[in-house]
């Protein structure tokens, strides 16, 4: 919780403040994300205006994950800006703004101060997750695993396996290779060269 009783509600009134807070709960997605009790640096502008006060900042959240190439951990820092109304409980609802003629009555959820106090976890959740990378590498030229046999290929360059042998040709290659077996079995056999006649037995 945040605090804006030094602000007051005079419209114009200014406060900025830095504070490092515990993340609550997983931020982020199956492959990264922010883990529970990792350490949210979070840089606020408040600002009163009329019908509430406009919470402007950035969020600097460490990031823990995977690369979606090679599957080896990593390791950054995200930073994502937000700015946020927070309205006062007892506004009047002709200060809001009008909704967009595209928009859905009630598509987006308004915030409200709670006395003196607003809650920020939902607004750093989101602007933490929408600045996630879809699909985290380790770098961007990374070669992932071997499809074969899954050895990581970054640390394997020269990496490879024999050209796989369609089953369904192994048995005609089998016996492909039998037959020249054969053959040259048989061409062997015609080349050697005939006794002579001093080999030959005695004649009765």
């Amino acid at each position: 919780m945040f605090d804006t009783r030094e602000l007051g509600r005079r419209p114009g009134a200014l406060k900025r403040l830095a504070r490092t807070v515990e993340a609550p709960d997983d931020f982020g997605t199956d492959v990264i994300g922010v883990r529970r009790g990792a350490e949210l640096r979070v840089e606020l502008r408040m600002e009163s205006v009329m019908e509430g006060v406009l919470v402007t900042g950035t969020v600097h959240a460490p990031l823990t994950g995977e690369c979606v190439r090679c599957l080896e951990p990593l390791a950054r820092e995200a930073s994502a800006d937000f700015q946020e109304m927070f309205s006062y409980p007892d506004s009047d609802s002709s200060f809001r703004r009008p909704a967009e003629p595209d928009e859905e009555e009630g598509d987006e959820e308004a915030l409200f101060l709670q006395g003196d106090l607003f809650d920020l976890e939902p607004v750093l959740r989101d602007a933490v997750v929408l600045s996630l990378p879809l699909q985290p590498v380790c770098r961007e030229d990374c070669p992932g695993l071997c499809p074969d046999c899954g050895t990581p290929l970054a640390q394997d360059p020269d990496h490879g396996h024999e050209e796989p042998v369609d089953i369904r040709w192994a048995a005609l290659q089998e016996f492909a290779g039998r037959t020249r077996s054969d053959e040259s079995a048989g061409q062997d056999k015609q080349e050697k060269p005939p006794r002579g006649s001093e080999d030959d037995p005695q004649e009765k």
